[in-house]
């Protein structure tokens, strides 16, 4: 019976990581490294994750510091960076590339917060979506005599706990991420 359950309870925990995922890449105020996890640089003619051509630290709370490994990346990375959605300008000392990020102002926490809420109730559309396709499959099982009445109950029951879980932990991620940004 469980297993009947599984392939949906993995579908549903890979829609929660991805919108963790997503909202690690939305930064908040101070320089988040996983802001860059999207950007690719020209590697010798091979689009490369960033993190692969070079060093990533943060050495103060609103800056991002890019050392490549090899010299010649320099141009590369600021080109990549320069044409992402980052919104930032870089800027080049020869050897690194740093990336200053500017205060958010109230305005921009409140859209910022408008898109964490968004991309959550997308989530748990998601979410109930695979409920109901649980649910159909369910459906379609007892139709077929695979599954008997009570059985299709049970887990219609179980698929129904599942995504409660699932919408909750999505309002938690909602709610620390809303907080994490409008906190000053």
């Amino acid at each position: 019976m469980e297993e009947r359950l599984q392939p949906y309870e993995t579908k549903m925990g890979k829609s929660y990581d991805a919108l963790l995922k997503e909202y690690a890449s939305i930064r908040a105020g101070r320089a988040n490294p996983h802001v860059l996890d999207k950007i690719r640089v020209d590697y010798y003619g091979t689009p490369t994750p960033l993190q692969q051509v070079g060093n990533i630290s943060v050495p103060e709370a609103r800056v991002i510091m890019i050392q490549p490994w090899e010299k010649k990346m320099i141009r590369e990375i600021e080109k990549a960076i320069m044409t992402s959605d980052l919104g930032i300008n870089p800027t080049n000392d020869g050897t690194s590339i740093r990336l200053i990020f500017p205060e958010l102002t109230e305005e921009r926490r409140k859209v910022l917060a408008k898109d964490v809420k968004k991309k959550g109730d997308e989530a748990k559309v998601a979410i109930r979506n695979i409920r109901r396709d649980a649910n159909d499959a369910f459906k379609k099982m007892n139709k077929n005599n695979e599954l008997t009445e009570d059985d299709q109950k049970d887990l219609e029951e179980k698929i129904q706990k599942l995504t409660d879980k699932y919408v909750k932990e999505i309002d938690k991620a909602i709610e620390e991420k809303t907080k994490e940004i409008m906190t000053v």
